[in-house]
């Protein structure tokens, strides 16, 4: 018993066509697929792994290092508190009057950050967007690097499945250019539990509903990219007809 294996365990779901590129990547950090069940839109991947032990004297250092910052935590607190009534002290007159100070200028940086992204600013973006791989680890750092700032690219709806039991709201998989289903590389771009009014479609003909294989201008807010499921997260600022 005492040489038994133990296993931690992992379940992914990943949207049609992914599922060869999400197995790929995770047998690669060591995950074996035990199981999967297939829908007709949706897989459901099993894998897991052995447990690595971990070292009983790291187990023990673990706990000096507990014990080591408990004594210094509670010691920076003590000082902080001298630090804040000997602050408070020496506030000059101005401070105490409770004047506001001028408003400093933004930086280069800080407006660079409002401006919206795209392949033809963002040598970044554009290459993001010729990556062959959904899986690939720009994918991530992009969305570290960027999250919360808005992008904006031609694209067109790969697939669109109902989310849970509801019938008015839907998953988006999004790909760059016009082949709709038949996209084959950049990032899987995903909205989530939308409906059609969160797309905000705009231009000359606004239609009345969307489906795979529609072409769009999509400017989205960017979120996180899920690296099990190669999935790159996106909630929608506006969708123009193309």
């Amino acid at each position: 018993m005492a040489d038994e294996i133990k296993y931690e365990y992992k379940t992914v779901k990943t949207v049609r066509g992914t599922n060869g590129l999400v197995i790929s990547k995770l047998q690669k950090d060591g995950w074996e697929l035990v199981e999967q069940a297939h829908g007709a839109l949706r897989s459901t991947l099993d894998f897991r792994r052995p447990k690595k032990p971990l070292p009983r004297l790291l187990i023990g250092a673990a706990a000096a290092v507990l014990v080591i910052l408990t004594i210094v935590i509670g010691t920076a607190a003590a000082l902080g508190d001298g630090r804040e009534k000997k602050d408070e002290s020496d506030k000059p007159a101005a401070m105490a009057s409770g004047k506001p100070s001028a408003t400093p200028t933004p930086t280069a940086a800080e407006s660079a950050a409002t401006e919206v992204i795209t392949p033809q600013n963002n040598p970044e973006f554009a290459a993001l967007l010729l990556k062959p791989d959904s899986c690939d680890n720009a994918n991530l750092d992009f969305a570290t690097r960027h999250k919360g700032r808005t992008v904006a690219f031609d694209g067109s709806i790969v697939n669109m499945a109902p989310h849970g039991d509801y019938d008015t709201r839907y998953d988006l998989l999004l790909g760059p250019g016009d082949k709709g289903p038949k996209t084959g590389g950049g990032p899987a771009f995903k909205y989530e539990d939308v409906n059609i009014l969160d797309l905000k479609l705009t231009g000359k003909q606004i239609p009345a509903t969307v489906g795979a294989g529609d072409t769009f201008r999509f400017v989205a807010e960017v979120g996180e990219f899920n690296a099990d499921q190669c999935l790159f997260f996106l909630d929608p600022v506006s969708t123009e007809t193309r």
